[in-house]
């Protein structure tokens, strides 16, 4: 198993991060998502907790190795599930990929919590393994080449969120007030 771990702070408060969330598909710097589809969301009356469940279709550029071992293609499909809790103001959410995962699983959370007023902690987390015991050299290959791929679309979306919440916001408080 091969893991990935990030953190960082926007200088945002944790009300607009999480309204970002919500934006930052499609985006120039993660050309890579295709497509966003919400499956289900509800509102749980007792807590006020966000749930959301979507599937995000991606397209990579597979090494030629990969796809002649596995098959497949270079569509891939991830489940991610989100949780919003405007009482404690925390955020999280987790993703696994729906496609080859008979081969190898990224199991990834994301948690946004505020710092202060304006500013939200961002952790990223990823565990990453190959299910092909009989075969350890392929698969931490296969793990190896995961986790950095993992690595640079993890650095893609932060620089695409940045500019999300920048364009989001920052236009909003450089407009002068009027009365």
């Amino acid at each position: 198993m091969h893991y990935f771990s990030q953190s960082h702070s926007y200088d945002h408060p944790w009300s607009r991060v999480v309204i970002g969330m919500w934006h930052k598909y499609p985006n120039p710097h993660c050309s890579h998502v295709m497509s966003v589809d919400v499956i289900d969301r509800s509102v749980d009356p007792r807590t006020g907790v966000i749930r959301t469940e979507r599937i995000l279709g991606c397209k990579q550029k597979t090494p030629i190795w990969v796809v002649k071992l596995f098959g497949g293609s270079e569509d891939a499909f991830v489940r991610e599930v989100s949780f919003v809790d405007p009482t404690t103001q925390e955020t999280t959410m987790t993703s696994v990929n729906l496609s080859l995962s008979q081969f190898a699983t990224c199991y990834e959370q994301v948690r946004y919590v505020p710092l202060g007023l304006n500013r939200t902690s961002f952790t990223q987390t990823a565990e990453i393994q190959s299910r092909m015991g009989i075969w350890r050299s392929a698969a931490d290959k296969l793990e190896h080449w995961l986790v950095q791929r993992f690595e640079q679309n993890a650095q893609l979306g932060k620089l695409a969120f940045t500019d999300v919440l920048r364009s989001l916001w920052d236009s909003q408080e450089t407009q002068p007030v009027r009365s």
